[in-house]
């Protein structure tokens, strides 16, 4: 009987916890999927004019990731130029909402693993 109670007061333990952790969670505005809090809006008005908002809440990176996201943006895709204000306040609110997290994604299979590309411009033999 005192197994029973120990592992029924374990179960309502760990039911307590996991009931806090989901309360705590910012709610997701319906529109965009992205956790209200912080400068979502600011993310939601800057972001998602150019693509959907799945591909924000999909990734994760640090705050230096998304900066590199941001400035490879602004280079290749025509990305408009944010005062340093707003661009911190991007990034802090995707690095908070949206950190790292070492189960998400593999790491990139190293060259010598991976098959010939064949689509890649022929090579010409060294003299």
């Amino acid at each position: 009987m005192k197994h029973q109670a120990r592992r029924l007061l374990m179960v309502a333990s760990a039911c307590a916890l996991t009931a806090t952790a989901v309360a705590q969670e910012p709610a997701l505005d319906a529109f965009s999927g992205l956790k209200m809090t912080g400068d979502w809006e600011l993310v939601r008005n800057n972001c998602i004019s150019c693509h959907s908002p799945k591909l924000i809440t999909q990734q994760r990176g640090s705050k230096n990731h998304w900066l590199k996201l941001i400035r490879w943006m602004q280079e290749k895709q025509n990305l408009w130029q944010f005062d340093p204000d707003t661009e911190s306040r991007i990034t802090t609110y995707l690095a908070d909402n949206y950190p790292p997290q070492e189960d998400r994604r593999r790491a990139a299979i190293p060259p010598d693993l991976m098959p010939p590309n064949p689509y890649a411009p022929p090579t010409t033999p060294a003299d």
